[in-house]
């Protein structure tokens, strides 16, 4: 293996991949985490895992390879799967690719792990010619290799003929006695087809898992992206039987079929922690399951990861370091609101402050803030919380929600007191986060003398960058809406993508600091025509502004830009 003489950073650098700024940015958090480089400006979102690894291919003159163009594809007939057993390819992240005569190829996530090398010289018998991959698509393909992408599917077919799963069709008994539920739930192959379920969901990104049943069939729906794609789903009689499993991992009462429940517990994948949000709800077919997933790893509380332009992240930070007021974030539900407000609180968060959240329910849990959920079932509302936090010698609170009068009321108290208050709201985009809180029933002058900055905010899938296609923009999109590229990006499709064209999601925004003018307009009770003008005035990005920018910037499709804002009434 013959090394570059230039470092892994020098070639990012050479590559305009990274700034020398973001380097020693990096370098620092390096030192104080003790990791790698590579994975500190990953996590850090200066780099993709990509870049990571072509600049180390650069650096160790060795060959990158793709999943998606087809080159991680272990060669037929060699039986490589018993040379290289499948635990140790999952646990040491590498897939043999091809033998020849003493020689075997092998992808490596890290190339420099001499002990896995010579571990596998000495297993194989075999010379060991090393290339280098993502560790996602290393992930993909041992999935692929080893046979484990079919296991659902298999279960699920297993579901409709195999005698393991031939539980008594309820002449089908939907109502089972309670020894009858835990006895079939806890039966090898509904835990196992569960597991699958789970499993499958995590691997794919999967936020929410739908289970809904129907008169002759259930349905099983994953949300990927922002987008529900139904995936074969396990036969009718099983129902009851996966319900009571998945009531019985989140400490929910099985008996109960008649009224909506909520749990959790926690899933353990790889060593990291992904917690698992239960809803249950009656149908007239029988109960409907909502599993939501909660990747923390997977979710970015970064606010430079997040996708604000330059002068809205200036806006946002000038705003969270305020020592008291008011600041909104709006946007419908799903629209990562929440995810923006912990990432600012990330950022602010110091032994020096006193930090509380009332949430329903609390997402993530995060080091050094006190959280509280949320029990209206016994009197623990967002305004009762409110009220002993406040008694609490808090300097920042988090309001998960402000949904009426009095929790709007305390907001603003506590803002005008000497507290920095965040909390969301639902409306369409920021100025009329404004004339919401008035119709809630508070005073203008007080929304006037508190409110520091409002922000709309909505997520937009990310064009795939294994397989996006450029095209000429149309003269059309130009007189529209002031492009200024030549070329723009359309979705394709790939295996990387599971052909959908799209991989994760980015937020756009509409950052709102509220200033003398705005504070006049607000305190005079103005209508949310003349708040829009005012605003318009100021020139601020609106959300189309913001997707536009992120459109010629090849993030994201225009299509996915205007689905996403003519919701939020702009044309």
């Amino acid at each position: 293996m013959k090394k570059s003489k230039d470092k892994l950073g020098q070639i990012l650098l050479n590559e305009k991949i990274i700034t020398d700024e973001e380097l020693q940015k990096a370098i620092e958090v390096q030192r104080k985490e003790k990791t790698k480089l590579g994975d500190t400006l990953v996590n850090l979102g200066l780099a993709s895992e990509k870049d990571i690894v072509v600049a180390l291919a650069k650096q160790l003159s060795i060959p990158y390879v793709s999943y998606s163009k087809g080159l991680l594809k272990p060669a037929e007939g060699q039986e490589l799967s018993k040379l290289v057993p499948e635990e140790y390819a999952r646990r040491h992240m590498l897939i043999p690719i091809s033998k020849h005569l003493n020689s075997l190829t092998v992808a490596f996530v890290d190339p420099l792990d001499l002990i896995s090398i010579d571990n596998l010289r000495h297993m194989t018998g075999c010379e060991i010619n090393p290339i280098i991959a993502t560790k996602t698509d290393i992930q993909r393909a041992v999935t692929e290799f080893y046979g484990k992408e079919d296991l659902l599917k298999d279960a699920i077919s297993d579901s409709y003929e195999n005698e393991e799963f031939k539980i008594e069709k309820a002449s089908e008994k939907e109502d089972l006695s309670l020894d009858e539920l835990i006895m079939r739930a806890e039966e090898a192959p509904i835990v196992k087809l569960v597991d699958l379920l789970l499993m499958q969901a995590i691997k794919d990104r999967v936020s929410d898992i739908h289970i809904e049943p129907f008169r002759n069939k259930i349905n099983i729906r994953y949300r990927i992206d922002g987008v529900l794609y139904e995936i074969p789903p396990p036969a009718r009689h099983l129902l009851p039987a996966i319900v009571s499993r998945v009531k019985i991992l989140s400490n929910l009462d099985i008996a109960e079929k008649r009224l909506p429940q909520d749990g959790a517990f926690l899933v353990k994948v790889e060593k990291r922690g992904i917690d698992i949000r239960v809803s249950v709800v009656p149908t007239i077919y029988g109960e409907k399951v909502v599993m939501r997933i909660l990747d923390k790893s997977a979710t970015p509380l970064d606010l430079e990861q997040l996708g604000f332009e330059p002068q809205e992240l200036e806006n946002f930070r000038k705003a969270i370091v305020s020592p008291h007021g008011l600041i909104l974030v709006t946007g419908p539900t799903g629209s990562g609101k929440t995810t923006t407000l912990y990432a600012a609180l990330s950022e602010i968060k110091s032994p020096r402050k006193n930090i509380c959240t009332v949430e329903d329910p609390v997402e993530y849990k995060l080091e050094g803030i006190n959280q509280v959920q949320i029990k209206p079932a016994i009197g623990l509302t967002f305004a009762a919380a409110l009220r002993s936090f406040l008694r609490q010698d808090p300097d920042i609170i988090m309001v998960g929600e402000v949904r009426d009068l009095e929790t709007a009321q305390i907001c603003i108290r506590s803002s005008l007191t000497g507290h920095l208050v965040l909390s969301t709201l639902h409306t369409n985009d920021a100025p009329s986060a404004i004339s919401r809180i008035i119709d809630i029933g508070i005073e203008p002058y007080l929304i006037s003398s508190s409110l520091i900055l409002v922000g709309a905010q909505r997520l937009v899938r990310k064009l795939c960058p294994e397989c996006k296609e450029a095209y000429e923009v149309p003269p059309k999109l130009v007189n529209d809406f002031k492009m200024k590229q030549e070329l723009l990006y359309k979705p394709k499709g790939c295996d990387y993508c599971s052909h959908t064209g799209y991989r994760g999601r980015v937020a756009i925004y509409e950052i709102i600091l509220v200033n003398d003018r705005l504070r006049e307009l607000i305190s005079k009770a103005a209508g949310l025509g003349e708040i829009k003008k005012a605003v318009r005035e100021l020139e601020l990005k609106t959300l189309m502004d913001s997707g536009i920018k992120k459109v010629e910037e090849g993030i994201t499709s225009i299509e996915e830009v205007l689905s996403t804002t003519m919701v939020a009434g702009e044309a």
